[in-house]
């Protein structure tokens, strides 16, 4: 009797060593961050057609530009990722492009913005430009929080002895972070028009 009961402490000693409950809970932690990503590009879907139209009343001949807004919050709300999918670096690719997209064609509106001063005294434009940033910001903060979580997720996956149990319960795969766009390492250029 008290070798069964000694055998039955080891063993779960092992199996709770082995990552049993760890795996699952540093998964839950970034799908938990990832829902939080989702909520601010969302959020900022949200605004865009309220900026577009305050825009499209003051700046009419602007229709490229207010287009190309259009259809890059179109994309970029059509491409769903599900937790499933945080594994799979294509998918998470086409999701990461489609908010990149939308981020470039925001700020091309922003410079046309800054051409017609009524708009910008709007209170309307000026109060969606304000939660606009707002967003961007939460935006970055939330997908450093879900890089963090897929790092302490990935790391756990991969060491022992949590590997263990990771692979043998769960088939646990990496999960994909955020990675800088594509010339994020350049500095912009700023000309202020000196000829100097």
């Amino acid at each position: 009797m008290r070798f069964r009961t000694m055998l039955t402490m080891l063993g779960a000693g092992l199996l709770a060593a082995c990552g049993v409950n760890s795996v699952p809970t540093a998964e839950e932690a970034v799908n938990a961050k990832w829902g939080e990503v989702q909520n601010q590009y969302q959020r900022r879907a949200d605004l865009v057609p309220n900026l577009v139209a305050t825009v499209k009343g003051y700046a009419a001949h602007e229709a490229g530009t207010l287009t190309k807004v259009t259809e890059a919050r179109s994309r970029a709300t059509s491409i769903n990722i599900t937790t499933d999918d945080l594994s799979d670096p294509q998918e998470f690719e086409k999701f990461s492009q489609a908010q990149n997209q939308l981020t470039q064609a925001l700020g091309q509106l922003r410079t046309v913005v800054e051409a017609y001063p009524q708009l910008t005294a709007n209170q309307n434009f000026m109060a969606l430009q304000s939660q606009l940033e707002g967003t961007e910001n939460r935006i970055a903060i939330a997908r450093r929080d879900y890089n963090e979580a897929v790092q302490a997720y990935n790391t756990r996956i991969r060491t022992f002895p949590d590997a263990v149990g990771a692979k043998v319960f769960y088939g646990a795969k990496p999960k994909v972070p955020f990675q800088a766009q594509a010339g994020a390492e350049t500095a912009p250029s700023v000309d202020f028009g000196n000829t100097n």
